[in-house]
């Protein structure tokens, strides 16, 4: 635009307009108010009104104005305002700042002259480019007629400029004639004594463009990767057929190679860790430390979901120049380092024993962090949650068996106020009926026939300060819900056979799989309690309406159960994973983690199998799955183990051994063929 620094109203006389108007050659000058908001504008046109009309030099301009004006905003894009000079009736236009006062004028002039300029800057730029490419480079127009060619093609063709220039492309290089046809997108060409590969492309209604590749020295180099090729392969077919987990990385850290059990012990993907830097992606395998000493070392144990492991660091030295490091992981029979697992275990042994001793304190194990899940609705509720656990409403979970109700107990306590306080969870449904209101209030010496002499406080007692999580409520008797509701009102009790109130200062969280809103209709749950429990209500979805949380719990669960099991099961098998994605999961969470706990108690390999998977499990899956996995696996299955039965005479421990599998996996086959 051009600016305005000057100001135009409705009182400038006939004079000043006009000699303002011829100073800045302008065809139109904008008219504004004592703010310099836009009044409008005063043209060419009106001024031959005003000495049409014999208006005097010093005679106001305000009745000539054209009070409809074309404004335009500083702010306006370059597209914008190209389609509204395209579709604009008027030659110049009023530009506004953002406050909306009058900042100067557009022309088409102006928007031309600023086309052109960055035009100009464009082709110098590309002239540039093509000036200092490697590629070599000719334009023609719509004729094929050369209108351009840059120094490198004049290098690759040794013909001078002005031999190129106007002449047809398709004649100096007879190869084009197939690209520019459209019968190809490429061609071979040879340029002088240079081979190369042509590429052409049309630019609309401009012409051609066509870029020469030099193949030779990619031939050159093709060659001499061979060799290489031959030893890369060599060596991946070594590392791929390697019983422990191998990692090879240059003299810059970069991983060059890794071997499948590697990626399966790390759960990883090839294209994750390979040309990436060691340091960064593993940097437990320390392999930086042989880059500095030149030194081969063992670590100390180590641990992954579940799984133990040792790295041997090696060092790859040239003359006295470390060029690369391996790092070697073995997590599998590890004889050479028995006693070193015997301490682990013993050590362990204690371990479980004192967090045996913590669990049964009355204490809240979990928190949000133990809430596996990827689902969008599941994040959802566990900020609400948190949100909860700050204030002090009794809160209902509510959600079908196995969901995880008792791990929001727990994390709601933990992330409470009330942290520090006990935790106390009472399963309304596993407590017989007569027992539960003892075991609520506590009961005073001699309350019935078997109390204790010195009587005993209740659940409520214990949670005194701190959080009592009231399990299945929907299974409590209506006379106790009754007593319940008092203490929830009133915060106060009476001990069983007892004649002293209890003040107790408890917060209460429910959960429940059952229907309360049918229970209430049906007089099996206390209307009144329902409300009084329903304050805050959690919905924890099953998990077969959450699916993407399936992979996810897998692999935390198989972490957990590596632990518990001592196995070093790594994941599952394709179908087996599939199965599993496939089944509807009526138990949840729960039922999850126990067939992955048969799973890998009956894996023989590094990986669940479809056949490690329980049958009621199995026969859901399609038939054609099916099928397949009966005819193709089973039967070669069945038909060794019978030819191992026979060949041994009915032995089964030495058929065991002839089959490779142990004795007790022989017996679960056995059973499942059922074979005599």
């Amino acid at each position: 635009m051009t600016e305005v620094d000057f100001m135009i109203t409705a009182e400038t006389t006939f004079q000043e307009a006009l000699e303002l108007m011829y100073r800045e050659k302008w065809s139109l000058l904008p008219v504004m108010d004592e703010k310099r908001l836009p009044a409008g504008v005063l043209t060419r046109s009106c001024l031959y009104r005003m000495i049409s009309d014999g208006c005097a030099l010093t005679e106001p301009i305000g009745r000539y104005i054209k009070r409809h004006t074309e404004t335009i905003s500083v702010t306006t894009p370059p597209q914008q305002i190209e389609d509204i000079v395209k579709s604009s009736k008027v030659g110049t236009g009023v530009v506004t700042n953002e406050d909306g006062t009058v900042a100067g004028i557009l022309t088409k002039t102006d928007m031309v002259m600023s086309l052109l300029g960055s035009v100009s800057s464009l082709k110098n730029q590309l002239e540039t480019i093509l000036e200092h490419s490697n590629l070599g480079v000719l334009l023609t127009d719509l004729n094929r007629k050369i209108v351009f060619v840059n120094p490198k093609l004049i290098e690759m063709t040794g013909m001078a400029e002005q031999n190129l220039l106007h002449k047809a492309a398709d004649t100096v290089f007879p190869e084009l004639r197939s690209v520019f046809s459209g019968e190809d997108h490429l061609a071979s060409c040879t340029a002088g004594s240079v081979k190369t590969v042509a590429t052409v492309s049309s630019f609309k209604t401009n012409g051609y463009i066509v870029l020469f590749r030099d193949t030779s020295e990619i031939e050159k180099l093709a060659s001499e990767l061979q060799t290489v090729k031959a030893l890369k392969k060599s060596l991946e077919t070594a590392l791929e057929y390697a019983y422990d987990g191998i990692l090879m990385a240059d003299e810059d850290g970069r991983i060059k190679m890794v071997s499948p059990p590697f990626l399966d012990l790390f759960n990883l993907q090839e294209d994750e860790v390979l040309h990436k830097s060691v340091h960064k992606v593993q940097p437990q395998l320390e392999l930086g430390k042989v880059y500095k000493t030149q030194t081969a070392e063992v670590s100390d144990m180590m641990e992954l979901n579940g799984i133990k492991y040792i790295v041997q660091r090696i060092p790859i030295v040239e003359g006295d120049k470390v060029i690369g490091a391996i790092g070697k992981v073995m997590f599998r029979q590890l004889n050479e380092v028995s006693e070193m697992f015997k301490r682990l275990q013993r050590a362990e042994s204690k371990a479980s024993f004192y967090h045996q001793q913590y669990n049964q304190a009355e204490s809240a194990r979990f928190t949000w962090n133990h809430i596996w899940s990827r689902n969008e609705y599941m994040e959802k509720l566990k900020k609400s949650a948190a949100k909860a656990a700050k204030g002090r409403s009794t809160v209902l979970v509510r959600g079908e068996s196995g969901t995880g109700k008792e791990l929001f107990a727990h994390a709601i306590h933990n992330s409470s106020a009330r942290s520090s306080g006990k935790f106390v969870i009472v399963n309304c449904a596993a407590i017989p009926e007569d027992l539960l209101e003892s075991e609520f209030f506590g009961y005073e010496e001699g309350a019935f026939t078997g109390a204790r002499q010195k009587g005993k406080i209740g659940k409520f007692d214990l949670a005194n300060g701190g959080t009592l999580f009231l399990d299945e409520i929907g299974d409590m008797s209506v006379s106790l819900q009754a007593k319940l509701l008092r203490v929830l009102q009133e915060r106060e009790f009476y001990r069983v056979g007892g004649t002293k109130k209890v003040q107790v200062d408890v917060r209460i969280i429910a959960a429940t799989n059952r229907h309360l809103e049918e229970m209430v209709r049906e007089g099996t749950f206390r209307e009144d309690l329902y409300y009084r429990l329903n304050v805050i209500s959690l919905n924890v979805p099953p998990l077969r309406d959450r699916r993407e949380d399936i992979p996810h719990l897998m692999q935390k669960l198989m972490e957990e159960l590596n632990k518990v099991l001592g196995t070093t099961i790594t994941g599952l098998a394709d179908d087996a994973k599939e199965a599993m994605l496939h089944y509807s999961w009526p138990g949840n969470v729960r039922e999850l983690k126990n067939v992955l706990e048969r799973g890998m108690t009956f894996a023989e390999h590094g990986k669940i199998q479809l056949e490690d998977l329980p049958d009621y499990l199995l026969n859901t899956l399609p038939e054609k799955k099916m099928a397949l996995s009966i005819s193709l696996v089973e039967n070669a299955e069945l038909e060794a183990i019978k030819k191992a039965l026979d060949q041994m005479k009915g032995n089964k421990a030495k058929a065991a051994r002839m089959l490779g599998i142990s004795r007790s996996g022989l017996y679960e086959k056995i059973r499942k063929y059922q074979l005599q």
